[in-house]
């Protein structure tokens, strides 16, 4: 009997940096639709939450995993969850701080459901609706607290965009040390350094798109979301060239 096909990305080294471009583009994209262009945070929130859901849809009826598709489904959770973000935070006037302990409820919240209901929060073989609406779910929090959470750092903190984005690099880089020298359980391990991501793309970001007397960079969100679409889109051909590499060793085999 034929085992469901896994749908989402096996985590390796490449997933990690398609992570981190994605997210990083969520940010760059999502200030652009809504700042740059001023649309606002709420009209580009329910924009982006409709372009979301219509990748969501093309995923789960998906009958196995599509590269392309797959980080497509990231990068809207992570351009709605910016927005998302912004709104509760300045719209709203929740501030970073509560937005972001609002969220790691959430967050908490779904990952509670799904290992109640799932019995497992494993992410290396997601084979049913139920089991991706969950991920699915869980990503979109995660993004949405990441944006948060990189606000909260670069603004708040007084760390600023650099200061942010060191500390959160240097968070993630301890997270991997102990995957490799620790028998840490590896599930926990996993949403740490997915949600860690984030706020690390949040404040690489705004590192990228402010202005010098801003503390970032001045390539400006149109410039920024260039390049990391770029990039996003190289990575992804390789890894789509990869898994069909594979794909073709499978079926001779």
């Amino acid at each position: 009997m034929t085992s469901p096909a896994n749908k989402v990305a096996e985590v390796t080294l490449y997933f990690w940096i398609i992570k981190i471009c994605a997210t990083t583009l969520g940010e760059t994209g999502g200030d652009l639709l809504s700042m740059t262009l001023e649309v606002g945070y709420a009209v580009s929130s329910l924009i982006l939450i409709g372009v979301f859901l219509v990748t969501l849809v093309a995923q789960l009826r998906s009958s196995r995993f599509h590269p392309a598709l797959y980080w497509s489904v990231v990068l809207t959770t992570s351009t709605a969850g910016t927005t998302i973000s912004d709104y509760m935070d300045r719209t709203l006037g929740l501030g970073y701080a509560t937005g972001s302990m609002i969220l790691v409820a959430c967050l908490v919240l779904v990952l509670l459901v799904w290992r109640l209901t799932e019995k497992s929060l494993s992410v290396s073989n997601i084979c049913t609706t139920r089991a991706e609406l969950f991920y699915w779910t869980a990503i979109l929090c995660s993004n949405t607290l990441g944006t948060a959470l990189g606000d909260f750092l670069a603004d708040d903190s007084g760390l600023g965009f650099l200061g942010g984005a060191v500390l959160i690099g240097g968070l993630i880089a301890l997270v991997a040390l102990a995957s490799s020298v620790t028998r840490l359980n590896r599930v926990m391990l996993f949403w740490i350094a997915f949600v860690l991501t984030r706020p690390f793309g949040a404040t690489f970001g705004d590192l990228l798109t402010k202005t010098g007397e801003q503390g970032g960079l001045g390539f400006g969100t149109i410039g920024s979301s260039l390049i990391l679409a770029s990039l996003l889109v190289a990575f992804v051909v390789h890894t789509s060239r990869l898994e069909e590499r594979r794909a073709s060793r499978e079926t001779t085999a």
